[in-house]
């Protein structure tokens, strides 16, 4: 079955690969080369230099609409511009326009899909007749009816705790909710199992993300931390600041590293370095909550840890973690081609609830198998 899919676009940004510091903007570009891949048609609105794979792109803001709410930004030389709130002039642009091309496009049934949540409900406010989604929830609010989330860790606490204890009172019941992670293109990664003695950590720099317990830890084991992100860090001799990298860089970063460090001190709805780190052939030490729970397999692709000496001694002995069975695990649940199966099988879900009077109780005698989320682990056939 081919669907129509319309993408907004993140409001004050280009949506292009070179926006790699990014998460959202970096899936949007991917979810319409997927969809399209698929056979699907993808109708995308966004900025007039958008580069994205579709059947249409709609321009919605420009350049002197970029210069106007960020003035002296550039952002082909300093990426990604920190956003202030969605009152912004921009993005009052962006939902006049993307509301009225929204009507003159739309047809029954079609899917409206806001990768960047509630910061696009306005837009999916006026066009409610259409099957609206936010595709990978990964912030601690949403509003649309049905949802992807990028790990069951977000799921549930978005849910909140009281649905430990008691139903969806008064709600409907969660059956067209789904757990669907991120998504990697393997031609992005460059897989080495000969690695540095270099320790990595990649992303945004501050205590949150627990950049102070990478260094500690690389001090602490008498090592070198290459640090690739946004933000600022103290000095120190064992600590070389890289900074904003781009795809090249990242990538090359990512093969080389020992190790990558992810010590989040939050919950992580997914952390992308994660699972670009694997696809490199790089194990992964991380905090044991979050995102990292479901996707670093413990004594396989990493370590998890709880204290500072659990940390220093998977430092001390992540060699003998294999670079091999990092990449098999991330290439085998994470890539465009396995993810794409899953928001197959999400999608055609909600069209039948749509077009078949049935809804939930819908057949499918064509069924032959239920592996959607099925997950591969190394050494597993497939």
């Amino acid at each position: 079955m081919k669907l129509r899919f319309h993408i907004l676009a993140v409001p004050h940004a280009v949506t292009t690969s070179e926006y790699s510091t990014c998460a959202f903007t970096t899936k949007i570009v991917k979810l319409c080369r997927m969809l399209r891949t698929l056979g699907h048609t993808v109708i995308h609105y966004g900025h007039e230099r958008s580069v994205v794979d579709c059947d249409e792109h709609v321009t919605i803001t420009t350049d002197s609409d970029l210069a106007q709410s960020y003035p002296g930004h550039d952002w082909r030389t300093m990426g990604f511009p920190d956003f202030k709130h969605t009152e912004d002039r921009i993005y009052q642009i962006f939902y006049a326009k993307a509301t009225g091309e929204l009507y003159r496009r739309k047809q029954a049934g079609d899917f409206l899909l806001c990768p960047f949540g509630i910061a696009h409900e306005p837009v999916a406010r006026s066009h409610s007749d259409m099957i609206v989604v936010e595709p990978g929830v990964g912030y601690p609010a949403t509003f649309a009816k049905f949802r992807v989330f990028e790990s069951y860790a977000v799921m549930h606490g978005l849910y909140g705790p009281e649905r430990v204890a008691t139903m969806f009172k008064g709600e409907p019941s969660p059956w067209y909710d789904a757990v669907i992670p991120n998504y990697f293109d393997l031609d992005d990664f460059e897989f080495s199992a000969n690695k540095s003695d270099d320790f990595l950590f990649l992303g945004r720099i501050g205590d949150g993300k627990g950049t102070h317990i990478a260094a500690e830890v690389v001090r602490t084991i008498g090592g070198r931390l290459l640090v690739a992100g946004m933000g600022d860090l103290p000095t120190d001799d064992h600590v070389v600041k890289v900074g904003i990298v781009n795809p090249a860089q990242r990538k090359k970063l990512l093969a080389n590293a020992k190790a990558t460090i992810c010590p989040s001190m939050y919950v992580e709805p997914f952390c992308g370095v994660q699972i670009e780190s694997m696809l490199s052939g790089t194990p992964v030490i991380s905090t044991d909550f979050g995102a990292f729970a479901e996707y670093n397999l413990h004594g396989v692709t990493g370590y998890r840890c709880r204290t500072f000496e659990q940390f220093v001694w998977a430092a001390r002995n992540i060699g003998g973690i294999s670079p091999q069975d990092c990449r098999d695990w991330a290439a085998r649940n994470f890539s465009m081609e396995r993810v794409a199966q899953m928001y197959e099988e999400y999608f055609w879900g909600l069209a039948m609830l749509h077009q078949d009077p049935k809804g939930w109780y819908h057949e499918n005698p064509e069924r032959r198998e239920l592996d959607w989320l099925r997950r591969y682990t190394p050494g597993d056939g497939m």
